[in-house]
Parts: C-alpha cells; structure tokens; sequence
C-alpha cells in the first residue's frame, strides 16, 4: 500500500477510534493519523492471529473491512496506552 494510502487510512481509523472511544483524548491530526496507522498495525495482525494462527506483522488494506480491523486495532491501541499513562501517573 503506498504512503498516501496509509495516511488517509490512518486518519480514518484514527479519527473514527477517538470518536468510539469513551472520554476526551488529546491530540493533533498527527497523532490521530500515527494512532490510525498504529491501529492498522494492530488489527491487521489480531486478525492474522485469529484467521491463520500465525503472528506476524501485517497490516490492514485499503478496504472496507480493513477500515474496521484498522479501527478496532485503533481502540485497542488507545485503550493500551491510556492504561500505561494511567499506571505511570500514580
């Protein structure tokens, strides 16, 4: 997938992520576009665990149920890293 590719599915993802996501979550369109990615990254290698059994790292395509695995991977992500700033806090 080429770069411009990855960009609008990482805004998506991301932005779709922030918007399901309970709370208020800070961030730039750069934040929200590497959460997408970032996202992509994670789903597309949960559903490559769940389908084949494998775990490698692969990402979600440009597609409509790669947006979904994109923004569920987005969720978890947020959901992970708001656990980790949470724990590090107190």
């Amino acid at each position: 997938m080429n770069i411009l590719a990855w960009i609008v599915l990482g805004l998506i993802a991301g932005a779709i992520a922030k918007a399901i996501y309970p709370g208020y979550q800070s961030g730039s369109i750069l934040g929200t576009m590497v959460l997408g990615i970032v996202g992509a990254f994670v789903g597309g290698t949960l559903y490559e665990f769940l389908t084949t059994g494998t775990l490698t790292l692969t990402a979600a395509s440009f597609s409509f149920g790669g947006l979904l695995v994109a923004v569920l991977g987005a969720v978890i992500a947020l959901f992970l890293y708001y656990a980790i700033i949470r724990r590090s806090v107190y």
